[in-house]
């Protein structure tokens, strides 16, 4: 699998993530940039998860449909939204009880559009994508209150 490289101007691989794009400050989603798109990428997806949350993997945000030229600007809605768990169909920041969270923020080129609607989970947009995957790419992000 070929692997997309995916960066933010808000933060650096594995370093803190800025207060305002989490429950602290006005949480909205930070700028995110793509590089290595292959061709015949039809669209991207993106799931933001934290797996240091007490009770289990927390979903921050899933989009998918996303344009495969498009970086993602701060605070917008590049494709369609699905359902977090803060069970709302937006971008949730970081807002960890205690300690020092990692965020993953992972994107993933696909060969193909997905035919989900905005009822759909984390566990819903993973198996649409099962088969249409060509590259993906992480970076991670670090939040602590």
């Amino acid at each position: 699998m070929q692997k997309l490289k995916i960066i933010s101007s808000a933060f650096k691989n594995n370093e803190r993530i800025p207060s305002k794009y989490t429950c602290d400050g006005i949480d909205v989603n930070p700028p995110l940039k793509f590089q290595n798109i292959p061709n015949g990428t039809k669209s991207l997806a993106l799931i933001i998860d934290d797996p240091d949350a007490p009770m289990g993997t927390w979903v921050h945000w899933i989009v998918w449909n996303v344009n495969p030229t498009e970086e993602i600007d701060e605070d917008t809605v590049p494709g369609v939204e699905g359902i977090n768990d803060f069970n709302k169909t937006s971008y949730g920041g970081p807002c960890p009880p205690s300690g020092i969270h990692r965020y993953f923020f992972k994107i993933y080129a696909l060969k193909t559009k997905l035919d989900l609607n905005s009822n759909a989970r984390k566990r819903d947009l993973e198996e649409a994508m099962k088969g249409k995957i060509i590259a993906k790419g992480e970076i991670v992000g670090l939040y602590g209150r």
